[in-house]
């Protein structure tokens, strides 16, 4: 008996379908708002499938699978803003303004070496001269713009260099780090500009690491002067302050996101310019 009592102590199974729904909370019940359509505009929702609709155009640039000479090229930039730059190096970072490197480039590009055409033309003129066996007009001494990274060294060290052109992206960089103390040591002014294709340009060559300027026409010496001067002022003499800056030390945007978060909790008040910096 008491078995069977406690068997009956189980309450008694439901059927699926036979509970009660609960009640609607107050106030949820509301009328249903009747959509209106305008029969002008008929919706045809689009199908994407293959050979269906055409997919509208995308940025895909996060997804293409680089080169590795780009992702290289990409790498190498972030490392040189995130990493400690030394200051001999971290000068190079520090170029001509834009309006000044473009009286620059006017002024070399009037003083361009011949190029292989033109002393082709030389050449023969003078083999013609001489077949001939006339003599020759004795031309001044060209004045040209000297390349060469041993060649320019040496006019440095001569002391011959009006002005000294150095590219700002020359690999290795060792090639050219020690000219900006040569040239401060031999007192010739010099610039750093940006691109070494673009020195190339004004040579005749791909990419050109230092281009040098020794004379010019007469009424190009009030052009050189103003140059030479912007020189001495943007950087021979503040040589001795960015001998004392390191570079890079720049943080990304994560992490700056990151200390701007940890300074607000901190209650600190902090600028995002010393949050930018390591």
């Amino acid at each position: 008996m008491l078995i069977r009592s406690r068997l009956n102590d189980q309450p008694p199974k439901v059927k699926a379908g036979s509970r009660k729904k609960p009640a609607p909370a107050p106030g949820a019940a509301g009328k249903a708002a009747k959509v209106t359509k305008n029969p002008l505009f008929e919706a045809k929702p689009k199908n994407f499938g293959i050979g269906q609709h055409i997919r509208p155009k995308t940025d895909l640039t996060r997804f293409v699978k680089w080169p590795e000479y780009i992702r290289l090229q990409r790498q190498k930039v972030i490392l040189s803003q995130r990493l400690k730059v030394p200051p001999a190096i971290a000068q190079f970072s520090h170029t001509l303004d834009k309006n000044t490197a473009t009286q620059l480039f006017k002024l070399l590009n009037k003083y361009r070496p011949e190029s292989k055409v033109e002393k082709k033309e030389r050449l023969e003129a003078l083999a013609k001269a001489a077949a001939e066996e006339k003599e020759p007009a004795k031309d001044k001494k060209p004045l040209f713009v000297k390349y060469g990274l041993n060649h320019c060294v040496a006019l440095i060290e001569a002391k011959k260099a009006s002005l000294v052109i150095i590219a700002h992206d020359v690999d290795p960089i060792e090639l050219v780090v020690f000219l900006p103390a040569l040239c401060r040591k031999m007192g010739v002014p010099y610039v750093i500009v940006k691109g070494k294709a673009r020195l190339g340009t004004v040579v005749h060559k791909k990419t050109a690491a230092i281009l040098t300027l020794q004379d010019v026409k007469s009424e190009d010496q009030r052009e050189l002067a103003t140059l030479v001067s912007a020189a001495k002022a943007n950087f021979t003499d503040k040589y001795e302050d960015q001998r004392r800056h390191w570079g890079g030390g720049l943080r990304g945007y994560k992490s700056t996101q990151m200390m701007r978060k940890r300074a607000k909790a901190a209650g600190l008040d902090s600028k995002a310019a010393a949050l930018g910096k390591l």
